[in-house]
């Protein structure tokens, strides 16, 4: 075999870890993370994108559309009320482009900008941050925090826990019964559950997710990002060399130590000191606990604390912003990132293209359905000399409001038509209609034939909807010919 694998060399990361002469949080592999406030244009993007998605996510249970909940997720019902629109589980194809459209966007994103949705859009995030603020508010700053903790309980200890950890409950609480209540009426379900008269499954989801809200922000935090999330496993897959992440420009960087603010950077770098003071901020301020200038690590959650902690250090030391920042491995490395690439365009457009697809199926959705039974006792049966065949009609209002439907039979000539031919329907609702069709058994020419029973919408003002079933007719013509 002539062919050989191209082996591209790689130089080994030197990991530096805190030296605990110099900082007073002695560095551990898994010992509690007391993350430091830190305030900057990214952290300010951060906190309004978490707080317009929470309001989002706060209000849209409580508006109601046409007179009823506008999302209202009802499991036991089978059937999904968003606004208008009501999906059931004969739509199920709606949540399958519903999910790859999303998958998608998260490729497309990820490969355009990395773990930006883990850092400014996730709900464990989300949730983390507003923890850590009610933790920051109640117990203080992080150096307040690490040595309370190290105190004998006290009263004063006592109350700052006790505070924090009821506020902590309240979010959860809170939470709870907000996301419950996509499942659920929301204005019953306040009512109903804090008067004790909530059903046994609507008190147990809030009382489950309470539980999963507090531990999962307050205790667990950047474990479910390290060890349990799985985006953080193969987000490495659609990484390349001109993803923007965050990450040290270690060029500039190295070699890293402390100096006085009147040296000059030039005077600095003659000394073989490089930007970096070694402050030590840009871990104080990492949600997962990483030093962002040991590379590229899988807990980096892009949340770009680190690049706010580090632009204030060199404002403070008149350096250049960019120590740390969004930059890509082609730039680090003195070239221009390619945004035009071939991964890139290719997802953006299956993402254009699973959106069409999923616009084309909830356009051309009928709001009507209706399934055909046959009598299963007899295929046919004689009645006055004709041959008459006994049905079923299921009929599905997939809308929101009473629909007229008139039902009328084509493809059969001659037939009398026996049953309702004129019905309503509550929106949400299924009519199981019988009806008989005779018809003349001269008339028939074959075994089976063929025809269709149709549904149209009788009255308002908008365009009739109109749905055909196809179905059999049954009798052996052969004993009149």
């Amino acid at each position: 075999m002539s062919e050989r694998i191209p082996v591209k060399n790689i130089s080994p990361v030197k990991v530096h870890r805190p030296d605990k002469s110099k900082h007073d949080n002695a560095y551990t592999p898994r010992s509690r993370i007391y993350v430091r406030a830190v305030t900057g244009l990214l952290e300010n993007v951060r906190r309004l994108m978490g707080l317009w998605f929470l309001g989002i996510f706060a209000v849209l249970p409580w508006i109601n559309y046409d007179g009823n909940q506008a999302i209202l997720l009802d499991i036991g019902a089978q059937r999904f009320n968003i606004f208008g629109l009501t999906l059931w589980p004969q739509d199920l194809t709606l949540l399958a482009w519903i999910l790859m459209v999303s998958a998608f966007a998260l490729f497309f994103v990820t490969t355009f900008a990395g773990r930006v949705w883990c850092g400014f859009m996730c709900p464990q995030t989300t949730w983390t941050f507003i923890y850590i603020w009610f933790e920051e508010l109640f117990e203080g700053s992080r150096n307040k925090r690490m040595k309370l903790d190290q105190r004998k309980m006290d009263f004063d200890k006592f109350w700052r826990k006790t505070c924090k950890h009821i506020s902590w409950v309240t979010i959860a609480l809170l939470t709870a019964i907000t996301f419950v209540g996509y499942f659920t009426p929301i204005d019953h379900l306040f009512i109903d559950f804090f008067t004790f008269s909530a059903s046994f499954w609507a008190t147990f989801s809030i009382i489950f997710f309470a539980v999963c809200t507090y531990g999962n922000a307050g205790w667990m935090r950047e474990i479910m990002c390290t060890h349990i999330c799985p985006y953080a496993r193969f987000q490495s897959a659609m990484f390349d060399k001109d993803t923007y992440t965050v990450a040290y420009d270690s060029r500039r960087g190295e070699h890293r130590g402390p100096r006085s603010r009147k040296a000059s950077q030039q005077q600095n770098q003659e000394k073989g000191l490089g930007d970096c003071i070694d402050c030590n901020l840009c871990v104080q301020v990492c949600p997962t606990g990483i030093d962002i200038r040991n590379g590229l690590q899988y807990e980096c959650i892009n949340c770009g604390a680190c690049v706010d902690a580090c632009n204030g250090v060199m404002d403070k030391m008149n350096y250049p912003k960019g120590l740390i920042s969004f930059t890509s491995e082609t730039e680090l490395a003195g070239g221009k990132t390619e945004i035009f690439r071939p991964k890139l365009i290719g997802y953006a457009i299956v993402l254009v293209i699973m959106i069409a697809l999923l616009v084309f199926e909830i356009m051309s959705r009928l709001p009507l359905e209706i399934d055909i039974i046959r009598d299963r006792n007899s295929l046919y049966r004689e009645t006055n000399g004709l041959i008459e065949n006994v049905y079923t009609l299921k009929i599905l209002n997939k809308s929101q409001k009473l629909q007229h439907y008139t039902i009328s039979v084509s493809g059969l000539d001659g037939h009398i038509f026996k049953g309702k031919n004129e019905v309503s329907v509550e929106g949400g609702e299924i009519l199981t209609l019988p009806i008989s069709i005779a018809i003349n058994p001269y008339s028939l020419q074959e075994t089976v034939t063929e025809f269709s029973f149709t549904l149209q919408t009788a009255g308002g003002e908008q365009e009739p909807v109109k749905v055909a079933e196809q179905t059999k007719f049954l009798y052996p013509t052969y004993e009149y010919f």
